[in-house]
């Protein structure tokens, strides 16, 4: 349990084999939009974020990603992108939630377009893929080791605060930072391994060639995630969609430079932010 307070009206629901725990926000009926977080990132931890999308109108669901937070953990072997975008559509389907507009961090990112692509290729909502690892077969490693993440997520299991939290990530805020300290513990270390090996063994590109309108990629400035040569590599790629740069931002974008996150992402979801007509 978290001492920081949650906002979210937590639910539980069954899909792809699994019992997902989801967070929700804003008004029933209003546009559906899905919140994927990053590879070491519950739920709870979207929580600042959620409130304000929600406050933009849509009806927010941040779930526990399998393996972190309260969802089900998975078998060995069973947290590859296809995985998770199962996982995905078994959470539309169950929530009934109508062509969601999907806001994807990282690892998220990654997901989200995985899920596009495999189950909804020409119907979903707008993609918002913020900061997706561009790492990948014949393009070098992920920028933070598995030996870090091994680092923060024993710490946690031992007991950690924000104060120590800050060494990996001093330019967030007070209530992210405990926030982060608290439930960072609640991520399954092979979950992590998994997904970790898969940013090096998994080929965002491939999934990026085969997206459809309507997409927008959202990168820090100063992320090493997305540097400038992968965003040459990405717009080489596919020229229409449009790459969209926040200054200041490191990799966790919206942590980092929440203001400059908003000021980016806000024209693209005003233009979705209309519940859909009645079916």
């Amino acid at each position: 349990m978290t001492t920081v307070e949650i906002r979210g009206e937590s639910a539980y629901v069954e899909a792809n084999g699994l019992r997902h725990h989801v967070l929700r926000y804003g008004e029933p009926g209003a546009r559906d939009l899905l919140v994927l977080p990053g590879i070491t990132s519950p739920a709870a931890t979207a929580d600042f974020l959620a409130v304000l999308l929600a406050d933009w109108g849509f009806r927010v669901t941040v779930p526990d990603v399998r393996g972190r937070g309260e969802s089900d953990r998975a078998p060995a072997g069973r947290h590859r992108l296809a995985d998770y975008a199962a996982d995905v559509a078994g959470l539309v389907e169950a929530l009934e939630l109508r062509t969601p507009v999907v806001v994807g961090h990282s690892m998220g990112a990654r997901i989200a377009a995985a899920w596009a692509v495999l189950h909804a290729p020409a119907d979903h909502g707008l993609l918002v893929l913020v900061d997706p690892p561009t790492s990948g077969p014949g393009r070098g490693p992920y920028p933070t080791s598995r030996e870090a993440f091994l680092e923060q997520l024993h710490e946690a299991r031992r007991g950690t605060d924000a104060a120590a939290v800050r060494r990996f990530y001093p330019a967030w805020p007070e209530r992210e930072l405990q926030l982060r300290a608290e439930v960072l513990a609640s991520c399954d270390e092979t979950a992590v391994l998994e997904t970790h090996e898969g940013f090096e063994t998994e080929d965002f590109f491939e999934y990026w060639a085969q997206l459809t309108a309507p997409v927008v990629l959202i990168r820090g400035g100063d992320s090493p995630v997305v540097p400038l040569t992968a965003v040459a590599d990405l717009r080489r790629a596919r020229p229409d969609i449009e790459i969209v740069t926040v200054p200041g931002a490191g990799h966790m974008v919206p942590w980092d430079a929440l203001p400059g996150f908003l000021d980016a992402v806000r024209p693209y979801l005003a233009a979705h932010a209309a519940p859909l007509s009645p079916a």
